[in-house]
């Protein structure tokens, strides 16, 4: 017995350090197969001997699919934001201030990247990994440890010896591209909402409640700066080089800077080298490297004056364009399409970017194979921006736009005040047909799981699906005669169209797709009818005094229902079961007016409910939502790595910012546990 626990021990050794080699030093000594045996081995013993149970064992990376909340924790050190600037210059005039407080003497700036993820304080005793706190507000933060255990770019225990007893390290959590792209195919197949950018996916996957896929998504980490009472160094650059000898991922590009000149030279490296980055970057930091100097300068009420942050411009290049397609969108709006030769952006190559409309293509002034600014900005859909005129060939015509449907060759309507072009064949066209079921199927419509672009085509390519009241009379046998759909993936899809049976009646109005009426138009509508029959016969004086539901809305909705076809539709579903009332708690009216007469802008990411479950929340207590914030705003309700711009926009207007147990307080419901 006392040779196996002995055994556990050299294995948890042995595999912390493999697995520092291979994540952060990216040099592997054993093969990943001897990895995998030596894992397989120190976990049987561990479950031989449950006595030895430890939460930092190299066995605890996987993750456990229990679902449980976030409690909050106090920083031990607030963590600010910093300042920002836009140019060299600014940056240069921040070394200029350096050099004013301090006057006479000599000081050192330490460049680093400026990673784009979510912020992460690690609290770290003896050696071994015991808390990760998210940036929270600055004061406090959500405990996500066993999330972060799950990434092996984080030590659990340090290696060397001369690491203090108790410290904290920070730095930021991200997604790689690569890890992004797949998670983000993978959505796209399942038919949910895109990811727009790795920051996002990296925040929302920390906030998971489920650790196992946390350990499965790819989530790495860079740690860039090092607090506590008895630090190594008295300087910032040899802190973190003692923390890249303890096990730390420390980025190579810190680098020690002498001088202003040292420190242009650094900026104009990495505007460009950035581009090659396996991580999403969106500017850089610069500190005074000395400890004493860092206090001597201090702080302003929100930013360390020792730090600044550098801000990349939106990444912007030109490629030429090959040709311009016009997609048909699932309400037959005609979309302009730029394919262009494959140029590098943020991370990924861009091969296509929309023009949007008509107006806008004509105001760009694009000609046959013109020279295109393309800008990404880090998000994931690019825009164009521009043309490079210098380098249009000569005699190239300005493109055109269609006069008929691309798909069904009808001829193009333009609604007078809309800025888009329709195609009217709406049951007979198939991008139509096919977008729609798309639509109907996704996340926050009817959440029917394993229908994604690609299996809408091919279900209607094959004749099972016409339209999506069709959907309810599939099979698992009928499934999985589609190509490359094996039985399992057929009964998944066939289970997720029986459990859509029960989504709320609200979902179903807005996975109709009428026009004009999306999720909040859809929630109103269906609150105020309560029920599909009445929906189907109000005029559209009744429907324009529903909130928020002008003539336009209320036209289109009056329109779709005229529609014999789309009538069947309705009762076709009705007949499968689907929902087509407000439940009885819902048609009961809100639980109270606690929040008459005020209205919430929703940001962020949240632990203890979805951001749907806090606008049913304030809509059930008598509140109204808001998706931007204004001086008829009362409150937003804030949660991890809220929007930069919607802080500074409710600052400006004195509006109260409040966390989740905050609101939940307000409205007098008990916090999940």
């Amino acid at each position: 017995m006392e040779q196996e626990i002995r055994k556990i021990q050299e294995l948890r050794e042995l595999l912390h350090r493999q697995n520092y080699n291979y994540y952060v030093l990216n040099s592997p000594e054993i093969s990943d197969r001897q990895f995998d045996e030596l894992l397989a081995e120190l976990d049987a013993l561990e479950k031989k001997h449950p006595e030895t149970y430890d939460p930092n064992s190299p066995t605890q990376r996987v993750g456990s699919d229990i679902t449980k909340g976030f409690s909050q924790v106090d920083h031990l050190y607030p963590m600010l934001s910093l300042s920002n600037t836009y140019s060299i210059d600014e940056v240069d005039a921040w070394v200029g201030r350096i050099d004013e407080t301090i006057p006479g003497q000599k000081f050192e700036i330490v460049g680093e990247l400026k990673f784009d993820g979510t912020g992460i304080s690690l609290v770290y005793e003896k050696g071994k990994l015991i808390r990760a706190v998210t940036r929270g507000d600055g004061i406090h933060g959500d405990d996500v440890t066993a999330n972060v255990r799950t990434i092996k770019t984080i030590p659990l225990v340090l290696t060397g010896n001369d690491y203090p007893d108790f410290f904290e390290i920070r730095g930021e959590i991200v997604l790689p591209w690569k890890a992004f792209e797949k998670m983000n195919q993978e959505r796209q197949y399942k038919g949910e909402t895109l990811f727009a950018n790795p920051r996002n996916a990296a925040a929302g996957t920390l906030k998971l409640q489920n650790s196992a896929e946390v350990a499965r998504r790819g989530l790495d980490a860079y740690l860039y700066y090092l607090l506590g009472d008895n630090l190594p160094y008295d300087n910032h650059y040899d802190n973190m080089q003692a923390a890249k000898r303890w096990g730390f991922k420390i980025s190579d590009a810190m680098t020690l800077l002498h001088d202003i000149k040292e420190v242009d030279e650094y900026i104009n490296h990495w505007d460009t080298a950035r581009r090659e980055l396996p991580v999403a970057t969106d500017g850089l930091v610069f500190k005074v490297n000395s400890l004493r100097q860092q206090l001597n300068l201090g702080f302003t009420a929100k930013s360390p004056r020792w730090a600044v942050a550098y801000k990349f411009a939106a990444e912007r290049a030109a490629t030429r364009l090959r040709f311009v397609s016009f997609d048909v969108g699932r309400m037959g709006i005609i979309t302009p399409v730029a394919n262009l030769e494959p140029v590098l952006l943020s991370g990924t190559v861009v091969k296509r970017a929309s023009m949007h409309n008509q107006d806008i293509m004509q105001a760009l002034d694009v000609h046959d194979n013109d020279m295109l600014f393309v800008e990404k900005g880090g998000e994931i859909i690019p825009k164009i921006t521009g043309v490079e005129t210098s380098q249009r060939i000569p005699g190239a015509k300005p493109i055109e736009f269609v006069s008929h449907c691309p798909a069904c060759g009808s001829p193009l309507i333009r609604i007078e005040g809309e800025a888009a072009w329709i195609c009217p064949n709406k049951m007979g066209c198939i991008p139509q047909i096919v977008g729609r079921l798309e639509h109907f199927v996704g996340r926050k419509m009817m959440n029917i799981d394993g229908i994604g672009q690609e299996t809408a085509m091919l279900l209607y390519n094959h004749g099972l699906v016409k339209n999506i009241a069709d959907l309810y009379d599939l099979t698992a046998e009928k499934v999985e005669t589609l190509p490359g759909l094996a039985r399992k993936s057929a009964e998944r899809i066939i289970d997720g169209i029986q459990a859509s049976k029960s989504v709320p009646f609200e979902r179903v109005v807005y996975a109709l797709s009428i026009p004009y009426v999306g999720e909040t138009t859809a929630k109103k509508v269906a609150k105020a009818a309560k029920d599909i029959d009445t929906l189907m016969a109000m005029k559209p004086e009744q429907l324009e005094s529903i909130e928020d539901v002008g003539s336009r809305i209320a036209l289109a909705i009056t329109d779709y229902f005229a529609d014999t076809y789309n009538r069947e539709i309705v009762e076709r579903l009705r007949q499968a079961g689907v929902c087509m009332q407000l439940s009885p708690e819902q048609a009961s009216g809100p639980k109270s007016d606690t929040l008459q007469g005020k209205t919430f802008v929703i940001s962020g990411v949240f632990a203890l409910n979805s951001r749907e479950e806090y606008k049913n929340m304030i809509e059930s207590h008598g509140g109204k939502n808001s998706g931007s914030i204004s001086k008829k705003t009362d409150f937003v309700l804030a949660g991890e790595n809220m929007g930069p711009a919607k802080l500074e926009k409710a600052a400006k207007l004195g509006i109260p910012i409040i966390d989740e147990n905050q609101f939940l307080t307000m409205i007098g419901e008990n916090q999940p546990h």
